[in-house]
């Protein structure tokens, strides 16, 4: 089994990243195997709707200028995705909301490519509008027929000094959350895949 995690932090070694490393440590320690991919200084330019994977339905998006056909082969090889974002004004990164437009609508448009794979969502924030985040990755998840997992607490980091990374394990509740994610998230592979 394996969990592909995007990160659209631009910062490799930030919040996200620690909120996303408790969540694969769970994971890894279940023997799932983990692909981790960041993906926050990529130029990955947001739909232009030409519709050409509509048109070849080769699996693909037609732009290909960047590196997003990479990476939904990434998340169609694997078992389960778990999408990272930082809260930038109530909302994902640009990237991340990119990776969602196009990969999303290639999966649709052939015959639903990510449906019955395991799905995640994993929010860092200074203070407020991470629900919004976690509820537009977990969009993606619910339109393309996924399974979601849930946690003991929606799947949010809290850390008031985001300049100061470490400052996230601070947020006793935060840890919590994504260890019970892991957790969740393997029992449930485990459970797919007997």
């Amino acid at each position: 089994m394996k969990v592909v995690v995007f990160n659209s932090s631009p910062r490799s070694e930030g919040n996200t990243k620690l909120c996303l490393d408790m969540v694969t440590d769970e994971l890894e320690k279940e023997g799932i195997e983990v692909e981790y991919i960041w993906m926050g200084m990529d130029k990955i330019q947001g739909c232009i709707s030409c519709y050409q994977c509509a048109k070849n339905r080769d699996k693909k998006c037609g732009v290909k200028t960047d590196k997003l056909n990479d990476y939904l082969e990434k998340m169609i090889e694997a078992d389960g995705i778990i999408l990272g974002s930082p809260t930038y004004f109530a909302d994902t990164t640009a990237r991340m909301k990119a990776l969602i437009e196009r990969a999303g609508l290639v999966s649709k448009v052939n015959d639903s490519l990510l449906k019955y794979k395991v799905g995640a969502s994993v929010v860092s924030v200074r203070r407020a509008g991470a629900t919004h985040v976690f509820s537009s990755m977990n969009y993606f998840f619910l339109i393309n027929q996924m399974f979601v997992v849930g946690s003991s607490y929606w799947n949010l980091g809290v850390n008031p000094n985001v300049s100061e990374p470490e400052k996230m394990m601070e947020d006793k509740e935060g840890i919590a959350t994504f260890q019970n994610l892991g957790k969740n998230m393997a029992y449930l592979l485990k459970k797919l895949n007997s």
